[in-house]
């Protein structure tokens, strides 16, 4: 039976062909647009990424790390005293304009670190050496910088290259690769003391204190009591983790409750599903019409409705795992396209394949169920009839 809904699949090309785009395009469109979606959730936490600490300290207000809000130069000390704290350091966090050779202006990322212990330093260095911080108008820029920061993309910069931050001279000393900022920007890390020489003057400037838990310690302890202590907010970065102490997962949040991103991209998953619904359920139903006399042959030949089901459920299954195996590679394939151009951000967590699957079982069950209640009220004897 198995083989001959095969055959009976395989034999009507057009419509064996249109039911395998209808599942296919459904599969590409959610996993694309949701992969796409992740991605960008991911860019919201690239400082968390791009400038690691266990915990990190904010003024009350701020409700994601993007939302920089200035705290006194006394808070530092604050934290440092609380009971856990191993190291407590200042970061200054701060969008500031570079001037190009040709007069145009970029925005970057500044991210100001602790000059003795580097703490918030990148990790993945390509060039050069953290150390080289503490020579005089050095910074660390990442790779997108090389381009972005000079007048002519076909040369980018290199080691040794000098570009000018709010009219004063910065000198690049190390290059590293980092995740992409939300804004688009690149990332250029420097001293925190010449950070504030880099931005304007503000009567506080202290963005952030990253804090190192003691040994012995949790995170998410330490950060309750500096909270306790010194009634300033702190967050863990343990990586989406489900607290509502972690900072990433409340950037994450916070974007998805403020901003239109979810629906935007939610829009397009929904009509990728409705797209691959209305395809694959009446193809597949016009497929059953179309070959009413070949069932209505076998049930006058005996074969009960339960194997002419079974022989439909092989037809969707089969239909189902190409358009589906099609899909997905599509869609792996444009990850792999994005990731290597940088845009447009892509990433896809294990659990995007398996929704997907559940929604193509879905899919492929409300079709299949059409055709089933068809051919079980179908007549045996419509196959003599003309």
């Amino acid at each position: 039976m198995f083989r001959l809904a095969l055959k009976m699949l395989f034999g009507d090309s057009a419509k064996y062909l249109m039911l395998v785009f209808g599942v296919m395009f459904a599969t590409f469109l959610m996993t694309q647009q949701s992969s796409v979606f992740c991605g960008l959730m991911r860019w919201t936490t690239a400082i968390l990424k791009n400038a690691p600490a266990p915990i990190w300290v904010v003024e009350t207000e701020v409700r994601q790390v993007n939302q920089t809000i200035a705290m006194r130069d006394t808070d530092l000390g604050r934290v440092r005293s609380c009971e856990g704290v191993e190291w407590a350091m200042p970061l200054y966090s701060g969008g500031q304009n570079v001037r190009l050779e040709n007069g145009s202006l970029t925005v970057v990322q500044l991210l100001g670190i602790d000059s003795t212990t580097f703490a918030g330093a990148p990790t993945r260095m390509i060039e050069g050496s953290i150390g080289a911080l503490r020579q005089p108008n050095a910074v660390i820029v990442d790779d997108l910088a090389l381009s972005r920061l000079s007048p002519d993309p076909k040369t980018p910069l290199k080691m040794g290259d000098t570009f000018e931050i709010n009219d004063q001279e910065a000198r690049i000393v190390g290059i590293c690769k980092a995740m992409r900022s939300f804004t688009g920007g690149p990332f250029i890390w420097t001293t925190y003391e010449r950070a504030l020489s880099y931005s304007p003057p503000q009567r506080k400037m202290l963005s952030a204190i990253l804090v190192s838990p003691s040994e012995g310690r949790d995170a998410e302890s330490v950060a309750a009591s500096i909270e306790k202590q010194t009634g300033l907010k702190a967050f863990t970065n343990s990586g989406f983790q489900t607290s509502e102490r972690d900072f990433n997962t409340a950037t994450m949040f916070w974007y998805v409750k403020n901003t239109g991103i979810p629906i935007s991209f939610g829009t397009t998953v929904l009509v990728g599903f409705i797209v691959g619904v209305a395809i694959s359920c009446q193809t597949f139903y016009l497929f059953v019409l179309d070959n009413l006399k070949h069932y209505g042959a076998l049930k006058a030949m005996g074969a009960s409705n339960s194997k002419l089901c079974m022989m439909l459920l092989s037809q969707v299954t089969v239909v189902g795992l190409v358009g589906y195996g099609i899909g997905l590679a599509l869609a792996s394939l444009f990850g792999l396209a994005a990731i290597k151009n940088t845009q447009p951000p892509f990433y896809m967590p294990d659990v995007i394949p398996f929704a997907v699957l559940g929604v193509i079982i879905f899919i492929c069950a409300l079709a299949s169920l059409l055709g089933i209640l068809r051919v079980s009220l179908l007549d045996a004897a419509v196959v003599f009839r003309g």
